[in-house]
């Protein structure tokens, strides 16, 4: 049971940050027993990586939309919509990904 801080951002993501004390499970010194427990943590008031990244995919997916809705009226784009529906399916991919990845590290205790 070695502290350890933690880093935790306002969309409720946390990460493991720098040793800080050890147990006194652990007598070698400079190892850690491997139990985590939180010495400090630090709040950040910021959207983490992983948010911020979503966030630029979403940005994308919705241009690649407006931009498949004036194509779909101009006409004659047949070739750019296929490519841009494509592509759009690729981004709502990747946002799931992230949004799942997000989740589960929200969630878990390790």
């Amino acid at each position: 049971m070695c502290y350890f801080e933690q880093t935790r951002w306002i969309c409720g993501y946390w990460r493991w940050g720098h040793f800080r004390q050890q147990c006194n499970k652990e007598y070698r010194t400079g190892e850690t027993c491997g139990l985590k427990l939180v010495y400090n943590t630090n709040n950040e008031p910021d959207k983490c990586k992983i948010c911020k990244d979503i966030d630029k995919k979403q940005r994308k997916y919705m241009k690649l939309q407006s931009d498949i809705y004036r194509w779909q009226r101009e006409g004659n784009r047949n070739a750019t919509i296929e490519k841009a529906e494509r592509d759009k399916s690729e981004v709502e991919d990747a946002i799931s990904s992230m949004q799942m990845q997000h989740h589960n590290r929200q969630y878990s205790m390790s």
